[in-house]
């Protein structure tokens, strides 16, 4: 009965050294850099969790064991993999179990569903396209790419792909409220024109990368006043500061659910798409009857600005992601 749940215990204490992040940004690993924590054992916003922790709620004798869901090691992660739990124990007699903050993402949390030790977990479609299936990023369209992602990881893992949250962790250009209205900026095209007039500050991997900086200037034309390398950690308050005008971000990071940040619209088409969905086993869907019901209720749920507001709600204001989770599943009358 212990066995899956041991099993994936054993396996998120082994991966916690693979190091954290989810894996890729830009198409080679997954997005929400700026919101990834550096471990797995303190979460933003919550208490520190240990192997014992997967213990504190067992299955009733006789009943089937508790559905195991894997996060990786991000806030939206987190608050994701509380949802995915409160309406699974809501809506079904069936139990659920977390184990939170996989280093390496999809890299070992996809491996680890395969053995069986984890049911689902949240993924990002263009991560397990690119990183999974070792498809090239613009590979198919956006339209076709859930439908693709269904009918390999059926015949290949004998798993699927349950709904669209809604949003989409990429990445994305974020500019100063006041420069964005003085300057009358809604796609990152405005910007042509008078980038000249703008201070960029970013990650120096970003700035360095050929799929980062560079290619954003050579696409969309744009020829910056100066160009800073600045923490990751520190963008926004340097934009607050007015030290900079424009930085790279993600879409659901935390800080751009603030009212003095403008977020442009990548018109030209430039980034990668991950939207974000469940990725279950089949076999979990038949043990488990009424759950794919259950986890089709995530379809549609999130935009990129909620998201985004409720990492800021754990990571800046300290709450815990679980409160998080249930009180927004409550105002969508979900719980």
């Amino acid at each position: 009965m212990k066995m899956k749940q041991t099993a994936a215990i054993l396996t998120a204490l082994i991966v916690a050294f693979a190091g954290a992040g989810c894996g890729n940004n830009g198409g080679n690993a997954d997005p929400g850099g700026s919101t990834a924590s550096q471990s797995g054992e303190n979460e933003p916003g919550g208490e520190k969790k240990d192997a014992a922790d997967a213990d504190e709620k067992k299955p009733a004798e006789g009943s089937k064991e508790a559905i195991q869901i894997a996060t990786k090691p991000m806030t939206e992660q987190y608050i994701l993999g509380e949802m995915l739990k409160a309406l699974i124990e809501k809506d079904t007699d069936y139990s659920a179990e977390i184990t939170k903050g996989i280093g390496g993402g999809t890299s070992n949390i996809h491996p680890a569903m395969e053995k069986g030790e984890f049911d689902l977990y949240p993924e990002y479609t263009s991560s397990g396209w690119v990183m999974v299936l070792k498809h090239e990023a613009d590979e198919v369209e956006d339209e076709e790419m859930l439908e693709k992602l269904k009918e390999e990881y059926e015949e290949k893992f004998d798993m699927t792909w349950v709904g669209l949250y809604g949003f989409n962790n990429t990445f994305t250009v974020a500019v100063r409220k006041e420069a964005a209205d003085k300057y009358k900026l809604k796609t990152t095209s405005d910007m042509a024109d008078v980038s000249d007039q703008l201070v960029f500050g970013g990650n120096p991997d970003y700035i360095e990368r050929e799929d980062g900086f560079n290619l954003l200037c050579e696409t969309y034309g744009l020829d910056f006043k100066d160009v800073r390398d600045i923490d990751i950690g520190l963008k926004y308050e340097a934009m607050e500061q007015g030290d900079i005008d424009v930085t790279n971000g993600f879409t659901t990071d935390a800080q751009l659910s603030r009212d003095d940040i403008a977020v442009l619209e990548d018109d030209k088409h430039l980034q990668v798409n991950y939207f974000c969905s469940t990725v279950v086993r089949k076999d979990a869907l038949e043990t488990y009857p009424g759950l794919e019901e259950t986890l089709l209720k995530m379809d549609g749920i999130l935009t990129d600005k909620e998201m985004a507001a409720l990492n800021y709600q754990v990571e800046v204001e300290g709450k815990d992601e679980a409160e998080v989770a249930e009180e927004f599943l409550k105002e969508k009358g979900l719980m």
